[in-house]
C-alpha cells in the first residue's frame, strides 16, 4: 500500500510520469475486467479508457481504506455497467420472463473451458445477459445488488442470468457437437 500511496500522491499532484506508471501497473488487470463485460476487444478498450479517465478524475476521493485495486475494480465495473445500460437502451432486448419459472439449469461444461474460451462465449452474449452473468457469477453480487446497480428488478436480474446460462449451454452443446467434444 505504501508504493500505491506514494504513486497516488504523485498522481494527485498531476505528475504525468506517475499517471503513466499507475496506468501501466493496473491496465492489464483492469482490461481483463473490461473484456468480460464487453462484446469485443474494441468495446473493452473503450471501457478501459473511460475507466482510467474516471480514476484520474476521482482519485482525490480514494481514502486509503481498503485496497486501491479493489477501489479501481469498482470504478471499472461501474463504467462497464454504464456502457452496458446505454447498449441496452438502444439495443435489442429479449423478454425471457416466461422462462423464469422453469428454474435455472446448472451445467458442467463451463468448468472444462479455458479462460479464453469462456471469455469468448461470454462476449457473445447479449449485453444484458453478459452484464448480469459477470456481476453475479464472477463478481459475486446478489440479484438485489445487481437490480440496484442496473435499475432493474431482482426478477429481471434472475431472468437475465437464466437466459445467459441457457444461451451458454446452447452454445456449448452446439460447439461440442460440431467439433466432437462431449458436453453435458
Amino acid at each position: 500500500m505504501d508504493a500505491d500511496k506514494e504513486l497516488i500522491d504523485r498522481c494527485l499532484q498531476q505528475d504525468p510520469s506517475a499517471q503513466e506508471e499507475l496506468y501501466r501497473r493496473y491496465a492489464a488487470r483492469m482490461y481483463g475486467i473490461c473484456l468480460r463485460f464487453a462484446g469485443n476487444a474494441l468495446e473493452a478498450q473503450d471501457i478501459l479508457q473511460e475507466g482510467f479517465i474516471k480514476v484520474f478524475m476521482q482519485l482525490k476521493q480514494f481514502r486509503y481504506q481498503g485496497s486501491f485495486e479493489g477501489w479501481l475494480r469498482k470504478i471499472f465495473i461501474n463504467t462497464a455497467i454504464t456502457l452496458a445500460k446505454r447498449e441496452l437502451k438502444f439495443g435489442r432486448r429479449e423478454d425471457i420472463t416466461p422462462h423464469l419459472q422453469a428454474g435455472s439449469e446448472e451445467f458442467e461444461g463451463l468448468s472444462r473451458l479455458s479462460q479464453q474460451e469462456l471469455l469468448r462465449l461470454i462476449q457473445q452474449l447479449p449485453a444484458g445477459y453478459r452484464t448480469v452473468f459477470n456481476l453475479f457469477v464472477i463478481e459475486g453480487y446478489s440479484h438485489r445488488e445487481i437490480g440496484n446497480m442496473l435499475k432493474i428488478s431482482e426478477n429481471t436480474s434472475k431472468s437475465q442470468l437464466f437466459g445467459a446460462k441457457r444461451s451458454l449451454k446452447a452454445t456449448l452443446t452446439r460447439e461440442g457437437n460440431g467439433n466432437g467434444r462431449e458436453q453435458s
